[in-house]
């Protein structure tokens, strides 16, 4: 977002302290008088709170949305009519482009350099699922195999949806689930995470200028409390979550439980193998995006980079130059690539890991210490070498400005060592033979992998492996998560 320099004061925004919640196509107060601060990481400064949605909130959250899935209206909309539909709310978010990142920067630190292309990249899913209308519309008969007679196989809505996102990419995790959701023919209640509750109402405007009908968007805000009751509601049909493994293995718990298909997009402890052949200076120039994007708050970087020891000291030395020189500062500050942690406990979680990687042997070479700033919650951006891996910051995922680096003799070594977690979401092989490096890449156990960077497609399918989740978004695999088969049997 290039132009005149951007700053909390020049900022005219038009959601801070707000009071209600989306339903049925309007914004309505809250039952209840529970609220929950906003606050800016880079500052520490309260700026702005929601209300947290009672039980009595979710379950008009909820109704509204059952209402507008079973009545006329939404789900019996052609398929090409929805995406009309898609096609104008992803216009409109794209006018929405800069409060939305002001708002989303201001909310979890992410520098401006990220936010900036929130909206376009929202925009992008909202038009790619737009254009899978004619696979729901194309007719699937098949042939019995063995007998004369056909079935016509329907693919039908789910139902309502519950879209549960996190803080780190607020917009685009949101919006992940809502086009393959929207497009379906499904209706949703969105909860946003409770310390980035305010730039998602961006995209709900958005929705509205582009005439999409009531109850099908639903927003309520609140705590952990305010989702699980979201989970549990009997009238959810389909549950959609990001966030951590843990609070992910609950909501797992929950679903089945209740029988209610459920799509996980968790944790990640991914690596990036740098073979023998690998051209340092081009890793160097996607480093940070490929393996510390967001401060480090990303859930497929590659934040382990396993090293070849006849190569280990210059790759640990390029690491630790290309780390040092990138920019930490205000996240206004269009320049700035790494900004703060996007909260005060995500803060002393790093430290923590910081302290940890001192006690069990690891090397710094550059960081390992929080900013001398005044405040905010920023840690420099930090480079550990001879991390083994048994270390806990080689197999816990930190969430934060931090890579590790370890040794490996043989590529066999590498493969052993990028395998060895319990998560599978991500992962990089650095090399200049490019069939080589897609052979090792195939060795990898995880759902995504790229060759010399990485960057998540719309129309492939993501998602992860182990604890790193349950199904996939994306692609037409991350439709059929928001669809329902009916197979119609018939005589031919």
């Amino acid at each position: 977002m290039k132009g005149a320099a951007v700053t909390r004061d020049s900022l005219d925004l038009p959601y801070t302290h707000v009071d209600d919640i989306f339903v049925d196509g309007a914004w309505v107060r809250v039952s209840g008088g529970e609220r929950i601060d906003v606050v800016d990481p880079a500052t520490g400064e309260v700026w702005g709170s929601v209300p947290e949605a009672s039980a009595e909130d979710v379950d008009r959250a909820v109704g509204a949305a059952d209402r507008a899935f079973r009545g006329a209206g939404w789900s019996d909309l052609a398929p090409s009519a929805r995406a009309e539909y898609l096609r104008r709310f992803a216009d409109e978010v794209v006018k929405r482009a800069e409060p939305l990142s002001w708002t989303n920067t201001r909310e979890n630190g992410s520098p401006i350099a990220e936010t900036g292309g929130a909206a376009a990249n929202a925009a992008g899913i909202l038009r790619y699922f737009a254009s899978l209308a004619p696979y729901l519309e194309a007719p699937d008969v098949r042939p019995y195999p063995n007998r004369p007679g056909e079935t016509v196989v329907h693919r039908d809505p789910v139902g309502v949806c519950a879209l549960i996102a996190p803080w780190n990419f607020p917009i685009n995790l949101v919006v992940a689930k809502l086009a393959p959701a929207l497009i379906a023919g499904c209706t949703v209640v969105i909860k946003p995470a409770q310390t980035t509750p305010l730039s998602i109402r961006f995209v709900v405007d958005a929705a509205v200028a582009a005439g999409i009908p009531a109850g099908v968007i639903n927003l309520v805000t609140g705590a952990g409390r305010t989702g699980d009751l979201l989970v549990r509601h009997p009238k959810v049909r389909k549950v959609a979550f990001t966030g951590s493994t843990a609070v992910g293995r609950r909501i797992a718990a929950a679903c089945g439980e209740l029988l209610r298909p459920v799509t996980l997009e968790l944790g990640g402890k991914s690596s990036a193998i740098v073979l023998p052949d690998a051209d340092l200076d081009a890793m160097s120039n996607v480093l940070i995006r490929s393996c510390m994007r967001n401060t480090g708050q990303t859930c497929y970087i590659a934040t382990r980079i396993l090293a070849p020891a006849q190569r280990y000291d210059e790759v640990v030395d390029m690491v630790t130059r290309t780390v040092a020189a990138a920019k930490q500062g205000d996240p206004f500050d269009e320049d700035t690539e790494f900004g703060p942690s996007a909260t005060a406990a995500q803060y002393e979680t790093v430290l923590g890991f910081l302290e940890s990687a001192r006690a069990e042997g690891a090397r710094v070479t550059t960081g390992g210490t929080k900013a001398e700033t005044e405040r905010g919650w920023f840690v420099v951006p930090t480079v550990l070498a001879d991390v083994t891996p048994d270390m806990r910051v080689a197999r816990e995922e930190i969430f934060g400005p931090v890579v590790t680096v370890t040794r490996y003799d043989t590529v066999d070594e590498a493969v052993a060592l990028a395998n060895d977690t319990e998560f599978g979401l991500g992962g990089i092989v650095f090399g200049r033979d490019t069939d080589a490096a897609m052979a090792v890449a195939r060795r990898i156990d995880t759902g995504s992998i790229g060759i010399n960077f990485f960057a998540s497609n719309h129309s492939a399918p993501f998602g992860g492996r182990g604890d790193s989740g349950l199904g996939v978004e994306f692609g037409i695999e991350g439709l059929g998560a928001y669809l329902t088969p009916q197979s119609v049997h018939r005589t031919g």
